[in-house]
């Protein structure tokens, strides 16, 4: 199994958006966009959590793009 590269610019940047509990807005491939919190990563998923407490595994290849 893949392990994070913590060394990546992006794996930070989300990294501190998981500690500060930010907001996110994640558009997908689908032209679905996205808002919450994202709980944790891992190599290949982001737990995004909404507002109705719903939590969405989304796979890192169907992210766009992430902002906060």
């Amino acid at each position: 199994m893949a392990e994070l590269d913590t060394g990546l610019p992006s794996v930070r940047q989300v990294q501190t958006y998981i500690q500060e509990k930010k907001g996110v807005e994640v558009k997908l491939t689908t032209g679905d966009v996205l808002a919450g919190q994202i709980l944790w990563q891992d190599p290949s998923y982001l737990c995004l959590m909404n507002g109705q407490q719903e939590r969405f595994f989304l796979s890192r290849g169907a992210v766009v793009y992430i902002k906060a």
